[in-house]
């Protein structure tokens, strides 16, 4: 039979009966658990069902539970298939008796005879059931134990020829050859896998209550049995009367003594020894395929050997349709990973350096930093991180790099200039400028002591980490200066890797227009647009993405539409590969809440804030946290809550001030300040501010606003006007246009009160013009003036619609949002709601039903649902609509731009 051979053979015999493992007593058996999802299938309409998994996933429970649920039990014919059964005759005679409890008018009794062969049995039970009225069932369990090819044979033909009301239930622990695929092509058959019996984290709650286990929250125990119902019940009773069942779930695994022993004695043990080397060898692998498996093991075959496994439901799980990639079930892999350390120790370490080098030489980079890390070898896993940083680091892996990072012992950060420089990188992402400046300093000091043939990469990593400070402190001279290093370094004949030039080219042109506009105030669109192209060009997702989310900020200077555009495309990719939780993601979404703050929407823009509050850092990205807290106050004031929004005012002004180099929103901020001292009745204190300005700011377009502000409250409309001219005439720039909505409004304002009605319909119908096409209402609401409105809508105006808006605006109705999607045929379940929230994810269904330890049947019903509610045809439709409803995300609509949900 081979060695192969034997252990499929084996693999039955292997992990024996579901009643008993390790002495204790039916382990798969889960405790009397209801699962109507799976009674549901084994009552479906099928010829034939198949219930398929490995040892202990309680699949004969599981069809003594449903016959006893479904009050069956006269109608249903039991046989187990003895362990390495060979004599058909008793296989076929047990057939036969058991079919008599349950037919006795149709089956007629045999007695054994010496010629008497399972052919015969086969024909005789056709012949009996042929008149067959009502339905039974017969259950044959175990299967896979049934040893000779003929029996099989034999079985094969009872089922393709037995009545139509005669059902079979097999359940096995690997496939049999009885010819199902032409039943599965006629729709006559049903099969529940290993997938479908893992138990749903309801259902190990019952178990476990059944044993009375009180676990308060279930989910880790689930995640590390993956279910598997053996693993459950082995915990359900470790777990009674312990003190602390919560840390117990924490630490549960596959090295646990009752685990161990049920796995060692009725899995391991029994395999051959070439199978036994291969698993235990491969056991420091978190996936391990053919090539790798032959690697470690130094033998060959190891592909067939693992697809075997697979097949024979023995713990080995397929990661890919090929079935090419493999993975051991948790429990499993922790056994596996015990026993090699217990009979072979000296050789872990040699394994994942083995490892490590074919990862490398295979494009596995972070497989193989962490086999050289648990391998110990810190000069290795360096180099290798090193290598390889660059590359993940523009591929949008900054939170892996992290991880990666973490796993090196603290010393040898320090000692090694390239990983000094990855600290500082790290610091930026994760720490603070101050501290990434530090190991900066450490790494350039320790650049002498790199070997020659990698100082071209390591000088290339200290020149990324300073363009990237560089632009995180808006230093727009370092930022040129460092783009021309690099470029250097990317053209010269050694360059570190291959196609390095254009993807720094990118990376620069992107940090070039970050820093424009942060820092210069100046229009950052050319080196945006350039570098988003090129990055969309070459290939790297996460440099377009950070491109994006920049001209979504800067395009809210221009059009709204325009910026509404860019942040859709920055987070539809965001969320396509993971980045929602990046610093560029944190500030699309300010962008997103501050115009809806601009357009009175506060109930929209809200949720956009709190995702922006949640993924910032001023420690990191100071920048985008200064226009964060400028948001925040717009949004306050736009909910009437002047205090909260003096004090986000505050925050940005305090902010701003600490920086070493100037924000553009940092005079805004101040002139906000002045706008919400004065809303509060602080008059004096907003005097005193303006008394403090120094000749620069007092300069600036929105300090004029400002204090034009300041003198209409004081009742002086003449020195608001003069406060308020040079904005009006040009010779104080604002930074956007939004301002001069304002400058015009306080304009038309100070005219009125005046006794100026032309001069004051003029000025409005200029504010009028500025507000429409973006849709700005807040100063409207700021500066309420329901009159001159009313008296204006009465003359010749452009903007009839707009100023009715606003009109209901000021009555206390919120601005009428266009027309949007209709709800949902009808409301989502709590489980549709979990499902959809992993249709935006590149995961498959298969994959969906692993992260949520249902089966894959299940994923595809609620996706059904999905579809008939939101009235889709297709995944990508589905989020989009969820989408657009809300869902999924905040789903502003505004009245000029859609934003992204």
């Amino acid at each position: 039979m081979g060695w192969r051979g034997a252990m499929i053979g084996n693999m039955g015999s292997a992990v024996g009966s579901d009643a008993v493992a390790g002495g204790v007593a039916d382990p798969g058996a889960g405790g009397i658990v209801s699962r109507p999802r799976l009674f549901e299938r084994l009552e479906a309409s099928a010829r034939v069902t198949v219930v398929s998994g490995p040892a202990g996933s309680g699949k004969t429970v599981l069809l003594r539970s449903w016959i006893s649920q479904a009050g069956a039990a006269g109608s249903a014919a039991w046989v187990t298939v003895r362990r390495g059964e060979q004599d058909l005759q008793q296989f076929w005679l047990s057939v036969l008796d058991a079919l008599r409890q349950t037919s006795p008018g149709l089956v007629q009794p045999l007695t054994a005879a010496p010629d008497l062969d399972g052919w015969a049995i086969a024909e005789r039970l056709l012949t009996n059931l042929a008149p067959l009225q009502d339905r039974i069932y017969l259950v044959i369990d175990d299967v896979h134990e049934l040893g000779p090819a003929e029996a099989q044979r034999q079985l094969e033909l009872l089922v393709m020829r037995a009545p139509e009301e005669l059902r079979f239930v097999l359940a096995t622990r690997h496939d049999v050859r009885l010819g199902l695929h032409r039943l599965r092509l006629e729709g006559e058959l049903a099969e529940i896998r290993e997938p479908d019996l893992r138990f749903t984290v309801a259902e190990a709650e019952e178990m476990l209550s059944a044993a009375g286990v009180n676990l308060p929250d279930p989910v880790l125990l689930v995640a590390r049995t993956e279910g598997w119902a053996a693993g459950l019940r082995l915990a359900a009773l470790s777990l009674t009367g312990h003190p602390d069942p919560g840390r117990f779930a924490e630490e549960f695994s596959g090295t646990e003594r009752t685990v161990a022993e049920y796995l060692l004695a009725e899995v391991l043990d029994r395999q051959p020894e070439a199978v036994r080397r291969l698993l235990l060898r491969t056991s420091v692998l978190e996936r391990v395929n053919g090539e790798l498996a032959d690697l470690l093991t130094g033998g060959s075959g190891g592909e067939r050997v693992l697809q075997d496994l697979e097949q024979a439901n023995a713990f080995v799980v397929s990661l890919d349709a090929r079935r090419s990639w493999f993975r051991y079930h948790h429990l499993f892999a922790d056994l596996l990973q015990l026993e090699l350390r217990r009979t072979a120790p000296d050789e872990v370490a040699v394994l994942h350096r083995a490892a490590a080098g074919w990862f490398a030489g295979h494009g596995y980079p972070v497989d193989a930093v962490r086999h050289a890390q648990a391998a110990r070898d810190w000069g290795l896993a360096a180099r290798l991180l090193a290598d390889n940083w660059y590359s993940l680091q523009l591929d949008g892996q900054a939170a892996t790099t992290h991880q990666l990072l973490a796993g090196f012992p603290a010393g040898t950060r320090t000692a090694d200039a390239e990983l000094a420089a990855l600290a500082a990188a790290e610091e930026l992402a994760y720490g603070s400028l101050e501290a990434a400046e530090r190991h900066l300093g450490l790494a350039e000091r320790g650049m002498a002591s790199v070997p020659d043939a990698r100082r071209a990469q390591a000088q290339l990593l200290l020149g990324i980490t300073r363009l990237v400070l560089a632009r995180q402190r808006w230093n727009l001279q370092a930022v040129t200066e460092e783009e021309r290093q690099l470029q250097a370094i990317a053209e010269s004949p050694d360059a570190a890797q291959p196609r390095v030039g254009e993807e720094l080219r990118a990376l620069a042109l992107i940090s070039l227009g970050t820093t424009e506009f942060w820092a210069a105030g100046e229009d950052p669109e050319r080196h945006l647009e350039m570098g988003v192209a090129l990055a969309r060009r070459i290939g790297r997702p996460f440099l377009e993405f950070t491109g994006l989310a920049y001209q979504t900020a800067a395009g809210i200077y221009h059009s709204f539409t325009r910026a509404a555009e860019r942040g859709r495309q920055a987070i539809e990719l965001a969320g396509r590969h993971g980045w929602a939780g990046e610093p560029a993601a944190g500030l699309a979404y300010v962008i997103l809440g501050a115009m809806l703050a601009w357009q009175m929407r506060p109930a929209e823009a809200e949720p956009w804030v709190q995702r922006a509050e949640r993924v910032l850092r001023a420690e990191t990205e100071p920048a985008a946290v200064l226009a964060m807290h400028h948001t925040r106050g717009m949004l306050e004031l736009a909910r009437g809550r002047d205090a909260d929004a003096l004090a986000a005012f505050q925050a940005a002004e305090r902010l701003g001030g600490r920086l070493t180099a100037p924000h553009m929103l940092l005079t805004p901020a101040r002139a906000w300040v002045l706008h919400t001292l004065v809303r509060l009745g602080e008059i004096e204190r907003a005097e005193q501010a303006v008394a403090d300005l120094d000749e620069r700011d007092r300069g600036h377009g929105e300090m004029c606003i400002a204090a034009a502000v300041l003198r209409l409250a004081q009742d002086d409309p003449r020195a608001a006007m003069a406060a308020v001219a040079p904005v009006l005439d040009g010779s104080a720039p604002v930074i956007r246009s939004a301002w001069l909505v304002e400058a015009f409004l306080v304009e038309a304002i100070a005219r009125d009160t005046l006794g100026d009605p032309g001069a004051a319909g003029r000025a409005l119908e200029r504010a009028l013009d500025l507000a429409e096409p973006d849709g700005v209402l807040l100063w409207f609401l700021l500066h309420p003036e329901p009159a001159l409105l009313q008296r204006h809508a009465r003359h010749r105006t452009a903007h009839p619609a707009l100023i009715a808006d606003i009109l209901s605006l000021l009555a206390g109705q919120a601005p009428a949002p266009p027309a949007g999607p209709p709800p949902p045929l009808e409301p989502l379940s709590d489980s549709e709601l979990r499902v959809l929230r992993y249709l935006p994810t590149n995961l498959s269904a298969p994959q969906i039903a692993s992260e949520l330890h249902v089966s894959h049947n299940t994923i595809r019903t609620h996706m059904r649902h999905l579809y008939a509610k939101l009235g889709t045809h297709r995944r990508f439709e589905t989020v989009e609509r969820a989408r657009a409803l809300g869902l999924l995300a905040p789903s502003p609509l505004q009245g000029q731009a859609t934003l992204p949900g």
